[in-house]
């Protein structure tokens, strides 16, 4: 049976060049990064030489790059530091975020160490920025904005620019989750102005397991996990080293290569935006994912006009993987807190969410098996409501 993966926004799949980068690694560098002997010290360069890497692509100083496992590690001691360690009594935030974000963010709620103020957020998917100016001029609480780069389900960007300034003006630090850009756009974050910021390996054909996170040298954040002191005191525990090196691999593939595969993909989504809307009638997008310029280029969020809970299924069946949501927190094919904020019940029954994400490998053959299987699902329904 064919076998079509479209979605990339949950992993992507390893590139050779990163397997081989990490298999010499593990063959050939073996000793604990801690060490002060020559075979410590190699495996110490490398994750110097790795931090250093990453740090140019992104305009930073290696000192604010900390290695983790992931961005789900990054964003919860981003939180939980600035909660505990940084004196932040406000969070504003939205129910658009990660769950990892939500999560951290629920539990110093619940903990009463924090007040949180949860953004109102429009039809389009997008926050109100007039909100979020208004309430950062009562400045009499320490305040962090945590707010995603761009969604992961529906794959609106938010000007990260723009409140990075409001922020700065109204003396709040800022976290972006940009665990879905990192590696999909040239990204100066010197220039975005951001205080903290996360990524993942995994998201742009790198190795599970292995993440940062970006912190202002001026952050002081503490870290969340104690133990030997590595990573300068700021994440304890014995490096990952080939997880470290594939992820700089897999980012420095992913911007020098950034141009032929934003094309692609682009073309790749265009393609199949407009093979769906000639294909099912009534067919919609969720937020902006339609607008390839104010959402992920590799997302697109489908609104289906029919209601059918066992679509991923179905589709499995054909050999398409794609998700109902977000594939970050459990295979549960239930209704997101992101659809539940975007529609009400009554809308939500009469409509099914999808999300397909794209890579450079994805081809318009594989789109051609995609919308004629959902035609087939379509032609269904109507049969059946008919």
């Amino acid at each position: 049976m064919q076998r079509i993966y479209l979605d990339n926004a949950a992993t992507t799949a390893i590139r050779p060049e990163v397997v081989d980068e990490m298999a010499n690694v593990m063959k050939n560098v073996f000793g604990n990064p801690s060490s002060t002997h020559v075979f410590g010290r190699e495996a110490k360069a490398l994750i110097e030489m790795s931090r250093k890497n990453i740090a140019q692509r992104l305009n930073v100083s290696p000192a604010e790059i900390y290695f983790t496992s992931c961005g789900t590690e990054s964003n919860n001691t981003i939180i939980r530091s600035c909660v505990n360690d940084l004196d932040v009594t406000r969070i504003i935030t939205t129910d658009m975020e990660h769950k990892c974000v939500q999560e951290s963010v629920k539990t110093e709620e619940y903990k009463g160490n924090v007040e949180v103020i949860r953004l109102n957020i429009f039809k389009d998917g997008n926050i109100d920025y007039t909100q979020l100016e208004e309430l950062l001029k009562d400045q009499s609480k320490k305040t962090l904005v945590s707010l995603m780069h761009a969604n992961n389900e529906i794959g609106n960007l938010t000007d990260v620019k723009h409140i990075s300034k409001i922020c700065q003006e109204n003396n709040a630090l800022f976290h972006t989750d940009t665990v879905q850009t990192v590696g999909h756009y040239e990204l100066d974050f010197q220039d975005l102005g951001m205080d903290f910021a996360s990524c993942s390996a995994h998201k742009i054909h790198g190795p599970k397991g292995a993440g940062f996170l970006y912190a202002k040298k001026a952050s002081h954040i503490k870290p969340l996990i104690a133990g030997g002191g590595q990573e300068r005191g700021m994440r304890s525990g014995t490096e990952n080293v080939y997880g470290i090196v594939g992820l700089s691999k897999s980012l420095e593939l992913a911007l020098d290569e950034l141009d032929t595969h934003v094309n692609h993909i682009k073309e790749i989504k265009q393609y199949t935006i407009d093979q769906l809307k000639e294909a099912i009638p009534g067919v919609a997008f969720n937020g902006l994912s339609e607008d390839l310029d104010k959402s992920l280029y590799a997302l697109l969020s489908i609104k289906l006009p029919f209601h059918d809970t066992l679509i991923g299924f179905e589709l499995e069946l054909a050999g398409i993987a794609v998700s109902q949501g977000s594939a970050c927190s459990s295979g549960a094919a239930k209704v997101s807190l992101v659809m539940q904020t975007l529609y009400t019940e009554e809308e939500i029954n009469q409509m099914t969410p999808l999300r397909v994400s794209f890579s450079h490998e994805t081809t318009k053959k594989d789109i051609d098996v995609l919308i004629s299987t959902l035609k087939k699902i379509a032609e269904k329904h109507q049969l059946q409501n008919a």
